[in-house]
């Protein structure tokens, strides 16, 4: 579809990791976007303002919040955050976002949940994005929902606490030898606005997010091999890293459960859609790059 001056998406957590990356790719795409954020003065917001999105002060927690800023709106990007609002205020902002979506008539709602399709895995922030979804096919939607698996922005990003997390217990609880799926949130991005860009194509479909699989072990040498140096690691044990409240629990839980199942899934989802998706490799040379120019 082409997109008409007078077509605005809404993303919501638009100073998130996620949802800074898809107003960047939508308004290089062309689209109008409201950005939608608690905090409209924050440094992230007024960054997103310099690109040229509208930034909107709401709070997923209270749908009247919502009302205003998603009426008129073609599409709405909807994701959130459980280790900012807990895992039943993560519910209840997807449905507040789900309900108000319908209820103004967005033509195209794109919902980023996480995880594998299968249930019962016991991983809080898994089974909680599954009430949501469950939620979202109640109210008959246009909806597309896509399944980014880890991000490699875990690999690097300092509020993510790499040499604890990903390069320390990670590792110990899943094997350093587990494979695991790969995706960035630019690539993701990217997935975003050729949905929103080509309906017919995405609407309805589930789609799982993943531009390569490595272990923990296989990053650890591309990491090596690309920066000159060993990812740091901070040796913390399990228990004490669980008693970091959910972030803790619900981690432990998904890497520990990876350690168990295996997954099935590929690339090739994500690949047939934007063939020029990154791996690791080439994320993290193009990441060096830019942070050695910054």
């Amino acid at each position: 579809m082409t997109t008409s001056p007078n077509q605005f998406i809404v993303v919501t957590g638009a100073t998130g990791l996620q949802g800074r990356a898809v107003t960047r790719q939508l308004l290089n795409s062309g689209w109008r976007v409201r950005a939608l954020t608690r905090n409209g003065n924050s440094p992230g917001a007024q960054a997103l303002a310099a690109l040229g999105a509208e930034i909107v002060q709401g709070d997923m927690a209270q749908s009247n919040t919502l009302i205003s800023v998603f009426d008129g709106a073609y599409g709405v990007f909807s994701v959130q955050n459980p280790y900012l609002s807990g895992l039943n205020g993560e519910i209840d902002q997807g449905k507040n976002v789900a309900r108000v979506a319908k209820q103004v008539g967005v033509k195209h709602l794109i919902y980023s949940s996480a995880g594998p399709t299968v249930r019962d895995t016991g991983v809080p922030s898994w089974e909680s994005k599954l009430v949501v979804e469950d939620y979202m096919k109640t109210l008959d939607l246009p909806l597309t929902i896509l399944r980014p698996m880890a991000f490699m922005e875990l690999l690097t990003e300092k509020k993510f606490f790499p040499a604890v997390s990903t390069w320390q217990v990670m590792p110990k609880l899943m094997g350093s030898s587990t494979p695991v799926y790969w995706v960035n949130t630019q690539d993701l991005a990217i997935i975003v606005a050729k949905a929103f860009a080509d309906p017919h194509r995405f609407l309805g479909e589930v789609l799982p997010l993943a531009s390569d699989i490595r272990s923990i072990a296989e990053c650890r040498t591309i990491y090596q091999q690309v920066m000159g140096k060993s990812p740091a690691r901070f040796p913390l044990p399990v228990w004490l890293f669980e008693r970091m409240g959910l972030i803790g629990q619900d981690l432990t839980s998904m890497w520990r459960w990876l350690g168990r199942v295996p997954l099935e899934t590929s690339t090739e989802a994500l690949y047939t859609i934007h063939p020029d998706a990154l791996p690791i490799r080439t994320w993290l040379e193009q990441h060096k790059s830019s942070h050695s120019t910054s």
